[in-house]
């Protein structure tokens, strides 16, 4: 491997959803005004809705969004030995070929393997709800099983079955680091999950708070981002005054599962903006509903009285860094947990997805837009986010990395 280059700083996205490479590239567009020289490493899937600042770019191959979220809802581990030593092997060849100071990842679960073999250091960005310093409170996410089972009853379940679960998804890079001689996380997916030299939280710790965490990890704040993508038609069309609802469920989201909660928002009186993160609608959204494929998130939020979405941190900051409540309708682990921090904090409410009919979504949307201590809640988390400068944070690891 040829010398490092100073102040180059390689980030991997693992593209198994848009979040985890909005996040690095709204992080490496602030390493950029800062002077560093950032490289982004991803898969392409993303690249028209997410692109870079004319900053160099790598190609690296990730696992279908389909097969990941499939996983995710079977509850099975989402990579297994074959997959992460393939991704070691490119993640060795890109390392090589950019000859960065440092890298950064973002569920490049690898790099925990790969930068340490070529001795880079490697920092983690990831959320501070799968911290082992963090208390979450463990949801059942959405799995075959828990359709037949009542909410509390699927709670108690997965709280016993949980420890051994984490386990067994931790087994595949257990088995990776022992092949290169290196020590074990204790199969421990919250440690496989955060592992790194460095490991940054993109949560407030008003929100998502950590205990008797070392200094190695650390909150972050929120790294905003909106999708690169122009306003449709429709909007200059809304009238200036009224607040808006806003509906997102990602690019993890269920499509089926819009039209019902469309339908049950539109019954409030209030105009519903719909981003489907899909080429095409589905069928069934009510005629009112202004829709569009993507939309610049942070704008629309700001025009809103409440944010309807999967629960997933990267909407949920958006909206309440504007002191937006946050509606949110979790299917994964990633999701629930997030969603019930929002609630523990009083800035929002979650309903599981077998709750979520266009009854119960009209219902709990009614009561949230009536609540003061909501808005008031949500507005105490937009001040604390605002005290967060994630690009400054990234350097400052930087520089005390590098020494």
């Amino acid at each position: 491997m040829q010398p490092i280059i100073p102040d180059r700083v390689l980030f991997v996205a693992e593209a198994v959803t848009l979040a985890h490479v909005a996040r690095p590239v709204a992080l490496a567009r602030g390493l950029a005004r800062k002077g560093f020289e950032p490289i982004v490493a991803t898969d392409p899937r993303y690249a028209a809705i997410c692109p870079g600042d004319g900053w160099p770019t790598e190609t690296i191959r990730s696992i279908p969004t389909a097969q990941f979220l499939g996983a995710l809802s079977k509850g099975t581990p989402v990579y297994d030995l074959t997959t992460l030593r393939a991704y070691v092997e490119e993640d060795l060849a890109l390392l090589r070929r950019t000859q960065p100071s440092i890298v950064v990842g973002d569920f490049r679960l690898s790099l925990s393997v790969s930068a340490r073999l070529l001795k880079i250091p490697y920092i983690n960005v990831t959320n501070a709800y799968w911290s082992p310093y963090a208390r979450p409170e463990w949801h059942a996410p959405a799995l075959p099983w828990t359709r037949h089972l009542p909410a509390a009853l699927s709670d108690l379940a997965f709280r016993a079955a949980r420890p051994l679960a984490f386990r067994l998804h931790a087994r595949p890079m257990e088995a990776l680091r022992r092949e290169h001689g290196m020590p074990s996380l204790g199969f421990d997916l919250l440690r496989v999950y955060t592992d790194g030299d460095i490991t940054l939280y993109a949560d407030t710790p008003e929100l998502v708070p950590l205990f008797d965490a070392p200094r190695t990890h650390r909150h972050l704040g929120p790294v905003a981002w909106s999708p690169s993508v122009p306003l449709p038609a429709w909007w200059g069309e809304l009238e200036p005054g009224p607040r808006l609802i806003y509906v997102t469920l990602g690019s993890s989201g269920s499509a089926a599962r819009l039209p019902g909660i469309v339908r049950g928002l539109a019954r409030l009186g209030r105009t519903v903006v719909v981003a489907t993160a899909t080429p095409e609608p589905p069928p069934g959204l009510p005629e009112e509903a202004r829709v569009a494929a993507y939309l610049p998130g942070d704008l629309v939020a700001q025009r809103s009285d409440l944010v309807v979405c999967n629960g997933g941190s990267p909407t949920s900051h958006q909206a309440l860094a504007h002191g937006v409540p946050v509606l949110a309708l979790p299917a994964n682990l990633d999701q629930f947990l997030n969603s019930a921090y929002v609630a523990a904090a009083g800035a929002g409410e979650w309903l599981r997805p077998e709750a979520a009919t266009a009854e119960t979504v009209e219902r709990v949307a009614r009561r949230m837009l009536a609540a003061r201590p909501m808005r008031l809640a949500a507005a105490a988390l937009a001040r604390s986010a605002a005290m967060h400068d994630p690009a400054d944070t990234l350097a400052g690891a930087i520089a005390e990395l590098l020494g």
